[in-house]
């Protein structure tokens, strides 16, 4: 079984970008980690407290545990402090794959800690170091989509979350003060649709879309669907 970081700018930018694959993933028994780069305050109807709250149900619902590294929301900045910073995380939890944001967006934040991610992927393996930890270099970065810009999403793959589906809104809807409350609208009714979208692309129900700039192996077609 492998084991998975999924890093997020801020609480629910997993849920909503991978909640299904989150859960899917933790079913057939992977370890999964969610990493919170910063709090995600201040919002419109948040607080601290508020945000804590949220983020704990949902990671409960997910089956996941989750760290907040504690970089400040709306000025996260790509410098050696914050990549050193999440290597250090990345060498306590060791993990397989890394899954971060899609790096093209419209949020400073987003674009921000993909960056930081995936030179922290490089800087975690480094020798003669002051970063604390044993040096570790996950073998994957995959690429998953929660953008603020309206694109018309051109994946690697897509995954099948039909049957996680429900657990994945459960865990968006968790985040009540962000979402009930939005100028876009429903949310959660247009995560639906995404996700019913690329299902059709792939003949499912309901399907998460994802991107890697490396060729990816398989060991087998069995679980080509």
């Amino acid at each position: 079984m492998a084991s998975i970081l999924v890093i997020g700018p801020h609480p629910d930018d997993q849920e909503l970008g991978m909640g299904g694959t989150i859960a899917r993933l933790v079913s057939q028994g992977h370890k999964l980690h969610l990493v919170d780069m910063t709090n995600g305050e201040p919002t419109p109807h948040g607080s601290l407290e508020i945000r804590a709250r949220e983020s704990a149900e949902a990671a409960r619902i997910l089956g996941v545990g989750r760290t907040l590294l504690g970089l400040p929301n709306r000025e996260v900045v790509h410098n050696v402090e914050s990549r050193h910073k999440l290597a250090a995380l990345i060498r306590v939890h060791r993990p397989d794959w890394l899954f971060v944001p899609y790096p093209i967006d419209a949020h400073p934040d987003h674009t921000a800690v993909t960056r930081i991610a995936e030179d922290a992927r490089f800087d975690a393996k480094l020798t003669k170091s002051s970063i604390p930890g044993e040096p570790c270099h996950p073998k994957r970065v995959i690429y998953y989509f929660c953008t603020h810009l309206r694109l018309s999403f051109q994946p690697s793959f897509c995954i099948d979350i039909s049957a996680q589906m429900e657990t994945k809104l459960a865990a968006v809807n968790a985040y009540q003060s962000q979402f009930q409350k939005n100028a876009s609208g429903n949310v959660p009714d247009m995560v639906r649709t995404i996700n019913a979208y690329f299902g059709t692309r792939i003949g499912t129900a309901y399907a998460e879309p994802f991107f890697s700039h490396e060729v990816l192996g398989f060991g087998g077609l069995n679980d080509l669907i």
